[in-house]
């Protein structure tokens, strides 16, 4: 199934359900009123969802047009917003631009950061920024929801525990994070709010491009409309979800609603370089800072430069025919003015 929270002026939102191809939503706030409720309540309220939602898409009862405009992420803010680093070629890259080796400990154990998690921004709004000069990013990651997950869950025990799958735009402040990393406490002020896709989607819906705890699609990001990123997202992806989870849930329990990211989508090119532009037959980055990182190593400095006010990104997964699976980021680059 499709859930979504509609922006109906709380907080929260109301939770509907979309159609498969996006279309079309019908209020579920009568089985469940929001989002976090039905994960809080999710044994009790799955099959009514999943039986609403199979007569939305048989037109079997009331439905509306669905404006992806009018949507908060599908969980406006959670208890947990865990985001790892599973592409390890996006490290090698970065440590390969300063002349540093990847530590060996980075391909047995993943890297992870607790997020902000008590204000995503909505998939279509603009991202504020107070200065140019931080050096602003975005970042194409997939991110599940999971279900309550025991502290010290094993794989095994993790594997039904994953609820939704999402798109995000884990939005980053480049310029910040030298500092951050040198006090050795962590990311904060370079890591601001993060955005996800305009619905979430069931793991039943997504059938075999499920597979071994990662999501197998091809990931668009575009930057003012030129391609950017066509990344396989389930691709070099050197620890799948469950692992990631297994060790988010190492020293704590992961309470029903908790998203964990995958960090930068990042494959490697079929030489084992790194990868060309779209425009030149490769498969392109998902974040600026890699495509940067590449023109470092090929011209000895970095020509592409950060966001700036007025650019625009979309980030967007098309099924087999060319419909959008989640919906589409889409976000604006606008600079306030400080007083």
């Amino acid at each position: 199934m499709k859930l979504a929270s509609f922006n109906d002026g709380t907080i929260d939102g109301k939770l509907i359900i979309v159609s498969k191809d996006l279309k079309f939503f019908t209020d579920a706030s009568h089985i469940s009123p929001t989002m976090q409720f039905a994960l809080d309540n999710w044994s009790n309220v799955n099959f009514k969802l999943q039986n609403l939602y199979e007569k939305l898409n048989k037109n079997l009862i009331e439905k509306n047009l669905f404006n992806q405009e009018k949507v908060y992420s599908p969980l406006p803010r959670s208890y947990q917003w865990a985001d790892c680093s599973a592409y390890t070629n996006h490290l090698k890259l970065a440590r390969k631009a300063r002349g540093a080796d990847l530590p060996n400990s980075y391909l047995n154990n993943p890297l992870i950061y607790q997020g902000g998690s008590d204000d995503f921004l909505p998939p279509r709004s603009p991202i504020t920024i107070l200065d140019e000069n931080w050096g602003v990013d975005l970042e194409a990651e997939i991110a599940v929801i999971t279900n309550y997950i025991p502290m010290g869950s094993t794989i095994d025990k993790i594997k039904d525990k994953i609820l939704f799958v999402m798109i995000a735009n884990d939005i980053s402040l480049r310029n910040l994070v030298p500092e951050e990393i040198d006090k050795g406490f962590g990311f904060y002020q370079s890591k601001p709010s993060t955005s996800f896709s305009p619905v979430a989607i069931s793991l039943d819906e997504l059938a075999d491009t499920w597979n071994n705890g990662k999501l197998h699609k091809q990931i668009s990001v575009n930057v003012n409309d030129i391609p950017l990123g066509r990344n396989l997202t389930g691709k070099d992806m050197t620890f799948n979800f469950y692992e990631l989870i297994a060790h988010a849930c190492k020293t704590r329990n992961l309470i029903s609603g908790s998203i964990i990211g995958s960090g930068t989508i990042s494959n490697v090119s079929k030489n084992k370089e790194p990868e060309l532009q779209v425009s030149e037959g490769g498969r392109g980055y998902c974040c600026l800072v890699e495509k940067r990182m590449v023109e470092i190593l090929k011209f000895g400095k970095p020509i592409t430069p950060y966001l700036k006010n007025g650019d625009i990104i979309t980030i967007e997964i098309f099924n087999n025919e060319n419909q959008s699976d989640f919906g589409r980021i889409q976000q604006k680059i606008v600079k306030l003015s400080q007083n």
